[in-house]
């Protein structure tokens, strides 16, 4: 039959089940339900940021506004069941509902819940994630039960789209009184435009500690670090190693999987993904952890590749026992026996019993092994896989392995040795692109080379110090790696004594302790028009690698240069984006705000002084114009007001205070505070009616009434905070129609006048137009 114009996927593999049946991996008794599962839509579920201190009143909004008004609620003939926390994810953060996506976007009742959960998504407070796919950060034990945050180097080998690496971004900024947590997260994928899809989902979490690069994870390089003035190469703590694989686990929402799957997709990722997690393993550090998971049930992609790697790290590597945490996660033992077919039917129950013209497409590695000594000492059992019929997911598959000592390969550790830029990878480990285990110890060159060679390397280390000491790291070079993709801009850092950094230090008072050394900008060239910010750990990788790492993306915007900024005493206004990472070391120009001034300056675009508390305007009246902090804090004596700090930038002028925080942070602070933001939804035709032309009408009109000094005040910030100049003089109370509609029309203002600063703003980071 035809439904919406498309043929029906008929949810039926007669190999799929043929296969899945023999291997045995669904209890006897339960294969009826197992397949019942397969062939039902994936409940939807949600994600709450845990970092953020007001996560609480996320949670108490969801359970007390939203999930309230889904009781006794039916949509189409079906009655919504009340959505319910996942038991084994912690505090309550994590929900599912089966509620399908089509059926949140297309229903009138449930419009309120859909904007909010599309609104909230935008802003990092909610990911909307498979469940199963929560699993893997949760078992790296990054800052356990989320106390202060520990010193973790985090490596995420295949990121994208990104769900998993913004809960490791979350775990590393656990306690929120720590602006810098030690620690960092470098999140690769090999697709380059995926890898901006990535750098989409960890920018809404607004953390210097994150960084995107683009390489093939089976052959990602080593870093260097500095450690005391030497050279050493980067082992990270935690390694998070989610491979390519054939996804039988995902039939439930990517139906084509049913039509498409056959036995071949696993016995050609087989390689890969033994591949990438070796490579894992030997950047891994000693007593580290490293997670290796699919969203496959074939035990080719799953034990075959454990036991694999088991075997030839020579107990150099041990699966852990993690049967005692998630505990309320319903799992299946990994498996210790196994066969392997063709797409044609065929069986082979050993590696002896294939005959030569199949053994390019099956390998020795996908076999169990045949000794039970050593099979027992694997323990195989310990990796988990979890069946879609156990808890209404989707399939997955995970095994956590610790690090106990040096790979066989690797017992000798690589020395660091200066090598020209065009032989970067020459001597990386390479026993994981072999397959097969042989020992593979990094080489000194020759003393011929050496000699031949030592003038350029002198050159060369002259030029690369020079840089270091300038603080650029430009874009790594075009040999010995490919490039696909954007050209990226290079990161340089502020020098210690740049005359840029003075006027800013004086304006806000920044603390001694500031880490200035850590500002960068992405021109070398010209006015720096943005100022970002990253951790000192990786400020240390970003100096030592740049000729070997492809860096699309890290820091987080601290500041952003005004024109003719200088008249208000300072040429940079604080960035909404790390007002949190910046507040804790500014000590001027801070304003404390009342809970109603704070609504007031969410809703009107350019409030006079006069419509805020008598406190606040005392506040403001000897204070010179210009970016200022604006900063709540809870009262707890009034427990029904919000009860979680919150920092806003904002912009003082003459007469007039107003908050530059962009438009779906506005809607997260105001639902916060109990204001109904919910908006109807707009026929397409009035916003196609919207022209440039009234645009642009409306934008003059609006200079016409602004203060003097807000006339001079530079219009790109204005567009980098999504909201527009029209001025708004309506009290509070209006209704919350109109609050939504007042910042809507200024979001759609600012997106269609951008078009006329495009020019202004040609120097902003270009990664921000890749997003």
């Amino acid at each position: 039959g035809w439904a919406g114009g498309y043929p029906e996927i008929v949810k039926e593999n007669e190999l799929f089940e043929r296969y899945y049946r023999e291997l045995g991996i669904v209890p006897a008794g339960e294969w009826d339900a197992f397949m019942a599962a397969l062939r039902e839509p994936l409940p939807a579920t949600l994600r709450i940021t845990g970092y953020r201190s007001h996560a609480r009143e996320i949670l108490h909004c969801l359970k007390e506004k939203y999930f309230r008004e889904l009781q006794d609620l039916e949509v189409d003939g079906q009655k919504v069941e009340m959505p319910q926390s996942l038991s084994w994810y912690p505090e309550e953060l994590a929900w599912h509902t089966n509620l399908s996506r089509k059926i949140l976007r297309k229903s009138p009742q449930l419009e309120k819940f859909h904007q909010f959960l599309v609104s909230e998504t935008e802003c990092g407070n909610i990911s909307r994630q498979e469940a199963v796919s929560m699993i893997p950060p949760l078992l790296l034990n990054v800052s356990p039960h989320h106390k202060a945050s520990l010193e973790y180097n985090i490596l995420d080998m295949c990121a994208a789209p990104g769900s998993k690496t913004a809960q490791l971004i979350e775990m590393l900024h656990a306690d929120m009184n720590v602006p810098f947590p030690s620690g960092f997260v470098i999140a690769n994928d090999v697709d380059n435009k995926r890898c901006y899809l990535l750098v989409h989902q960890a920018k809404r979490l607004n953390s210097p500690c994150i960084m995107v690069v683009n390489h093939d994870a089976s052959s990602i390089p080593n870093l260097q670090i500095d450690v005391d003035g030497r050279k050493e190469i980067l082992f990270y703590d935690r390694i998070l190693c989610d491979v390519p694989c054939s996804g039988d686990g995902t039939m439930r929402k990517n139906i084509d999987v049913w039509k498409k799957w056959t036995t071949q997709n696993s016995l050609q990722l087989h390689g890969l993904q033994l591949r990438i997690a070796t490579r894992g393993v030997e950047q891994l550090a000693e007593g580290g952890r490293m997670v290796y998971s699919t969203c496959s049930l074939n035990p080719i992609e799953n034990e075959a590749v454990i036991a694999s790697l088991l075997e030839k790290s020579q107990g150099a590597l041990e699966l852990a026992d993690v049967s005692s945490e998630l505990p309320g996660l319903k799992r299946m033992p990994g498996i210790t026996k196994w066969k392997v077919m063709l797409k044609d039917g065929q069986w082979f129950e050993e590696w002896k019993d294939v005959p030569s013209n199949r053994q390019t497409q099956i390998r020795p590695t996908m076999f169990p092994v045949k000794d039970e000594e050593k099979l027992k000492a694997m323990n195989l059992e310990r990796c988990l896989r979890i069946l879609p019929h156990h808890q209404n997911t989707g399939g997955f598959f995970v095994a956590v392995l610790i690090k106990k000592s040096p790979m066989p390969w690797n017992k000798r550790q690589p020395k660091v040795h200066q090598k020209l830029p065009q032989r970067t990878g020459d001597t990386e480990v390479t026993a994981a692109n072999s397959g097969n285990g042989s020992d593979c110890i990094v080489e000194e060159p020759t003393l011929a080379e050496n000699e031949e060679s030592k003038k350029m390397q002198e050159l060369q280390n002259l030029d690369t110090e020079q840089s270091k000491k300038e603080g650029v790291c430009g874009p790594p070079p075009s040999k010995k790696m490919k490039l696909f993709g954007f050209k990226e801009d290079p990161f340089v850092f502020l020098p210690e004594d740049d005359p840029l950094f003075i006027p800013i230090q004086k304006f806000y008072a920044l603390d001694p302790s500031f880490p200035k050394m850590n500002l960068l900008t992405r021109t070398q060239e010209g006015k720096k028009r943005q100022l970002y910010m990253v951790s000192k750990e990786l400020r240390n990788v970003l100096l030592n690698n740049s000729e070997k790492m492809k860096v699309i993306n890290t820091g987080i915007k601290v500041w952003s240069r005004n024109s003719d900024g200088e008249q208000f005493g300072c040429a940079f206004r604080l960035a909404q984006e790390g007002i949190y990472t910046l507040y804790p070391f500014i000590h001027a120009r801070i304003i404390n705000v009342c809970i109603e001034d704070v609504k007031i300056l969410l809703t009107q675009e350019n409030p006079f002084l006069s419509k805020f508390s008598s406190e606040t305007q005392k506040k403001v009246k000897d204070m010179a114009m210009g970016s200022i902090v604006l900063k709540y804090d809870p009262d707890p004596e009034k427990p029904h007001d919000l009860q979680c700090p919150i920092v806003l930038c904002g912009w003082q002028g003459k007469t007039s205070l107003r908050a530059f925080v962009p438009k779906n942070e506005r809607l997260h602070y105001l639902r916060m505070m109990g204001v109904e933001v919910f908006k109807a939804k707009r026929k397409e035709e009035d916003l196609e009616d919207k022209t440039e032309e009234e645009v642009q009408h409306r934008l003059v009109q609006t200079e016409e009434t602004m203060d003097v000094e807000e006339k001079e005040h530079d219009l790109v910030p204005k567009m980098e905070a999504e909201i527009g100049e029209e001025s708004s003089q309506s009290p509070v109370k209006s209704s919350t129609m109109e609050i939504e509609n007042k910042i809507e029309d200024l979001d759609q203002s600012s997106k269609n006048a951008n078009t006329h600063v495009s020019q202004e703003d040609k120097g902003t980071d270009a990664s921000n137009v890749k997003d």
